[in-house]
């Protein structure tokens, strides 16, 4: 069994082809992100219609970083349903692609990360169509949160209402000091919908996300920091350079511990201690059968850098246990969104 075909097994997810078959291209390109850094890049992923989401592998040293970047600045990176539907996209060829180990994403646009949803496009929907949007949204970003490598939102400047919502959905937030955060719906009269009434109180507090979003105001980088919704805040225009700094600090480590290290606190905080030490024997022992294990053991006793290698060829048994099992896969009501003629294989 080929490599690709025992991690997508490991994952326990599967690769929906006819959705994305229509919005894939495979190219390389040479990109320059922000004037800041300057790479050869593997080009896997690309919404042909509109070309709002891309998807980087960098390779190299930096082989094993992953990057999306959204591109929509006539609108600010507002999500629509293409923008939606490209997301998508790219979390699960991420979630099931064993080469990437760390995720980053970012916006190509200057002075925005993501204004937010496209009320534009919302108020041509009825309410029954603007509810199975949103509930698109609300599943896209929590595949998100559980997509198996680590994930780092690079905030400069706006990210409002459903722009905020993705980058909580992302494990380390780092944002510029001109970021400005907010979570305005109700101001239009409705709450927070893509999860941003649930993630930001378990990250910030209840007494503290109840301010940010009765009273809709905008919060900068620092007060960010200070308040815990964001892991980091550096000088503006300094975001994605400090981004990079910390995927690829956890690029060097063994990815398969990192998967496992991500499922058990996520999976450990909703539970109670006891039931979460059970969760982490669990992680732990998979870990045990790894080839990265005696690896890093090796480069310790060598005084030596280790040589990690890919999860899906990481493990010392023939197959990877079949007993173990993520529990993901994409969304399938984004499938709504994709018209029929392109639904097809």
């Amino acid at each position: 069994m080929c490599a690709m075909r025992v991690f997508t097994k490991f994952l326990g997810c599967s690769f929906h082809a006819n959705i994305c078959k229509p919005y894939l291209t495979l190219n390389f390109i040479t990109h320059q992100h922000h004037n800041q850094y300057q790479t050869r890049r593997n080009l896997i992923f690309d919404t042909s219609a509109s070309e709002f989401v891309k998807l980087h592998r960098l390779t190299g040293p930096d082989s094993g970083i992953v990057e999306i970047s959204l591109d929509r600045p006539e609108v600010r990176n507002a999500v629509g349903k293409e923008m939606l539907r490209g997301l998508s996209h790219a979390f699960e060829l991420i979630n099931q692609n064993s080469y990437a180990n760390v995720a980053v994403i970012s916006s190509s646009v200057p002075g925005v990360f993501c204004a937010g949803a496209d009320l534009k496009e919302r108020r041509a929907m009825s309410q029954s169509e603007a509810k199975t949007f949103v509930n698109s949204i609300r599943s896209t970003f929590s595949f998100l949160e559980v997509v198996c490598v680590p994930t780092i939102a690079v905030i400069e400047g706006v990210a409002l209402g459903g722009g905020l919502e993705l980058a909580l959905a992302c494990d380390i937030r780092i944002c510029g000091e001109n970021a400005l955060m907010g979570l305005p719906e109700t101001g239009l009269a409705i709450i927070p919908a893509a999860g941003g009434s649930q993630r930001l109180p378990r990250l910030v507090g209840k007494a503290i996300a109840k301010d940010i979003i009765f009273t809709g105001r905008k919060i900068d980088g620092k007060e960010a920091l200070s308040l815990g919704l964001v892991n980091y805040c550096v000088p503006a225009g300094e975001a994605y350079s400090k981004a990079l700094a910390v995927a690829r600090d956890i690029n060097q480590k063994g990815p398969v511990a990192i998967r496992m290290a991500k499922k058990a606190i996520n999976e450990g905080v909703e539970t109670d201690l006891t039931s979460a030490l059970l969760l982490e024997e669990d992680y732990y022992d998979h870990v045990l059968n790894t080839k990265d294990r005696l690896e890093g053991l090796a480069a310790f006793a060598e005084k030596r850098k280790p040589r990690y290698t890919e999860p899906g060829v990481n493990f010392l048994d023939d197959e990877i246990p079949l007993q173990f099992d993520w529990g993901i896969s994409l969304p399938l009501c984004v499938q709504s969104f994709i018209p029929e003629a392109e639904n097809s294989l």
